[in-house]
């Protein structure tokens, strides 16, 4: 049963995992004939790639979900993901639900609607379920993307799954436990990425710490003891590195525990490194940490930060922070703060507790009134932005490289716009005399400004900042 011609429509919710799943699966779709429309199109197939890290998650994929047999009722409406895993027996009632996949399958997206298809032309097209027990998975589902939609950046997925159980996510119960892609995997696609001309890849995973433990059987905490954690990362990163054309490695969220000297020393080795960590705090205080079952102390957070920096000192740090979670008082919450100041992060990614049926903060006491959650988050996103601006003023007239991503027009000026090593956007403005030319022909304007983008995509210039304006530096070109 062919797709050729069918009208396809997907939304992704969630991570960047996620993100490189519905891609891979948009492009599996697409291979077969398929035509992309927007989302808010009416169309013949609809993917909605769902997320459940907070009940706000939740309701945008019920949302989504619901909007797609509304914009056409008989179009098949697949939804997959994290909700779909978490909500299952309930979703199977849905009858805006056409197929359902959990986090396993999605490899087989095309294969199921093909079957779907032909069910409907038997008059037997009743929900599809292609459930398999994620928990017990002990495989890696191999995706394969080859032409990711942003043209200068590619997200490579290399793990999945979480052993971690913090006491307030539900995501182990619905990625199920680690499993790693095969090193030799993520180096063939890596490979043709950089065949296609992208220069940026970023390795991202759920667990992207715990790469490479499920080939030996070893659990996060004995390899912590027994200093083995990051090896495997470290050698696939290691491997990048050598690939012709891959002139950037970025790395997704990582465990402050991986943080070593070995580790950093290896980081070191390989030139393609961007000094751009995300490590996941989620709280300053010591109490409220051991509650959440984040298996480290604040002073090992803040020994990671500290060898980080002595290795690159301009280094890019980022963090997420959970505000409300359950007993959380205030001299805890005015602890953590006092944390994040004496760390001083690059960026700060805050998040208002949520309670997900089955984990063991639900069932904590003393849940946090939403109007202190609120008051919270506030003034942590306060400090985030005095914090980035400091950060960012570092780089003010200094030479860096930048990646250049497109063109984009700021009041009324036309601006090369990209991202230095460590994740600060820079804004160079365009100076091309035939922009100037065709000032009265928005034709043949908008012509030049794509010729100008293409050429400008995945050129690595040096540049010197001049100043701040708003979140991005503005630049001029080194001469």
């Amino acid at each position: 049963m062919e797709l050729a011609g069918l009208r396809f429509a997907m939304h992704n919710l969630g991570c960047k995992v996620n993100s490189y799943e519905t891609e891979a699966m948009t492009e599996a779709i697409l291979q077969e004939g398929a035509r992309l429309v927007d989302f808010t199109e009416e169309a013949d197939i609809y993917l909605i790639n769902t997320c459940s890290v907070t009940n706000i998650a939740d309701r945008k994929s019920r949302q989504m979900i619901h909007q797609a047999k509304q914009r056409n009722p008989e179009a098949i409406v697949i939804a997959t993901g994290c909700y779909v895993e978490g909500k299952q027996e309930e979703l199977k009632e849905d009858k805006g639900i056409d197929i359902l996949i959990g986090n396993t399958g999605k490899g087989r997206v095309v294969e199921l609607i093909k079957a779907y298809r032909e069910a409907m032309l038997e008059n037997d097209a009743s929900p599809m379920e292609p459930f398999s027990p994620v928990r017990e998975e002990g495989e890696y589902e191999n995706l394969f993307l080859s032409k990711p939609k942003d043209k200068s950046r590619a997200f490579v997925k290399v793990q999945d799954g979480c052993n971690q159980f913090c006491a307030y996510c539900i995501i182990p119960y619905v990625r199920g436990r680690i499993r790693s892609r095969k090193e030799e995997d993520c180096l063939e696609e890596i490979r043709h990425l950089a065949k296609e001309g992208f220069q940026e890849v970023v390795l991202t995973g759920i667990h992207l710490s715990s790469y490479g433990l499920d080939f030996e059987n070893l659990s996060y905490e004995y390899a912590s003891r027994k200093a083995e954690t990051g090896e495997a990362l470290l050698h696939l990163i290691s491997e990048v590195g050598k690939i012709p054309g891959i002139q950037r490695i970025r790395l997704g969220s990582l465990e402050p525990r991986i943080i070593t000297e070995r580790f950093l020393a290896g980081l070191k080795e390989v030139e393609a490194i961007c000094p751009h960590f995300h490590l996941s705090l989620q709280s300053g205080a010591e109490k409220t940490l051991r509650e959440m079952n984040r298996h480290y102390t604040k002073e090992d957070f803040k020994k990671a930060v500290e060898d980080i920096r002595r290795v690159y000192p301009m280094a890019a740090i980022t963090t997420d922070v959970i505000v409300g979670f359950p007993g959380e008082r205030e001299e805890d919450f005015r602890e953590s703060l006092a944390f994040l100041k004496e760390i001083s992060f690059y960026d700060l990614h805050v998040f208002k507790f949520s309670r997900r049926k089955g984990t063991k903060a639900d069932e904590m006491k003393e849940q946090i009134p939403d109007n202190i959650k609120t008051a919270r988050s506030k003034e942590l996103l306060a400090l985030a932005l005095e914090d980035s601006k400091k950060f960012r003023e570092k780089f003010l007239g200094k030479e860096s490289s930048i990646l250049i991503e497109e063109i984009r027009e700021i009041e009324g000026k036309y601006y090369y716009t990209g991202f230095n090593k460590e994740y600060i956007r820079y804004i160079l403005p365009v100076q091309d005399k035939q922009l100037a030319e065709f000032e009265e022909n928005q034709e043949k304007k908008d012509e030049r400004l794509s010729q100008l983008g293409k050429e400008a995509i995945g050129s690595i210039r040096a540049v010197k900042g001049l100043a701040l304006k708003g979140e991005m530096i503005l630049a001029e070109w080194d001469a």
